[in-house]
């Protein structure tokens, strides 16, 4: 039988959705618990065919995809897109070499070159930092006088990613934007994410509703997924004024809680599918 490992912290709703999904189907696994697991670094046998990563933390995730994927262990997600969709800037990219149409993007190091990078793309600009999710500490800065009070602020926060301005263009959109998720060569299904507010996140308030899929969108969020690594991958998009599609931020780590019945996709199931299929291709291999 095959040997599944779940890497996973805090239990929340999706985490015990793909543990039933593993027991309806009689699959043996065990969970690794990243704030208890030790790991031997000279240590390359690992009894697991498969790992599906389920962290809550980048940072934990990142090394010990490093650790199995380096042992010959396959993962889903892999390190490497892990590290690309952790990292905002590899995100962005990842995506340029792939030509898929994201908001335009500066990078400055500086608050005084972040200032003068803001101005150049014109107010308002969106501020993020290059590692985080669920929309903390992302800014949207209407004007010169808030953007020197944001600059001030991250300048003496200390950490070494606070001093990495990542600048974007603010995209109109229509009080909503676009999740879409991708499981292998498979666009399986999308949402929108309504909200009064500009941040759209649905764990920040926004509402799902189901959003048809297309060719066009199917088609942006492959390119997006593969360009990162692919697996299983949750695509944001944006929808300009003039009916254009932009990839926004690609996530490896996804949250679907809200999206299974807005879908009609079972997203564990879908999920299963896939870490099964990798575990048999190394086994194959």
């Amino acid at each position: 039988m095959m040997r599944i490992a779940v890497l996973c912290s805090r239990i929340r709703a999706e985490e015990k959705l793909l543990f039933s999904e593993l027991e309806r189907r009689n699959l043996d696994y065990i969970r690794i618990d990243d704030r208890e697991q030790i790991f031997d670094l000279q240590q390359y046998d690992h009894p697991f065919d498969v790992v599906l990563e389920r962290c809550i933390q980048h940072s934990r995730a990142l090394y010990m995809l490093k650790i199995f994927n380096d042992a010959g262990v396959p993962t889903v997600n892999s390190y490497r897109a892990a590290l690309t969709c952790g990292d905002k800037f590899l995100t962005t990219q990842a995506l340029i070499h792939a030509n898929a149409p994201s908001p335009r993007c500066l990078l400055a190091f500086t608050p005084e070159s972040a200032l003068a990078a803001m101005e150049q793309i014109g107010y308002p600009v969106v501020l993020k930092p290059v590692i985080g999710s669920w929309g903390r500490m992302v800014s949207k800065i209407n004007d010169r006088d808030a953007a020197e009070a944001i600059l001030e602020h991250r300048d003496v926060l200390g950490s070494y990613q606070h001093a990495i301005f990542y600048i974007q263009e603010y995209i109109e959109k229509p009080g909503r934007d676009i999740r879409s998720f991708v499981i292998g060569d498979q666009c399986i299904g999308a949402i929108y994410r309504t909200s009064s507010h500009w941040i759209t996140n649905t764990a920040r308030g926004g509402i799902a509703s189901k959003c048809e899929l297309t060719p066009e969108l199917i088609d942006l969020s492959l390119r997006a997924a593969h360009s990162v690594g692919g697996g299983v991958i949750a695509v944001d998009l944006l929808e300009t004024l003039d009916g254009r599609l932009l990839v926004n931020e690609v996530n490896y780590t996804m949250e679907f809680r809200n999206s299974i019945d807005t879908t009609g996709v079972d997203i564990p199931a879908r999920i299963i599918d896939y870490v099964l299929a990798m575990g048999r291709g190394a086994a194959s291999g």
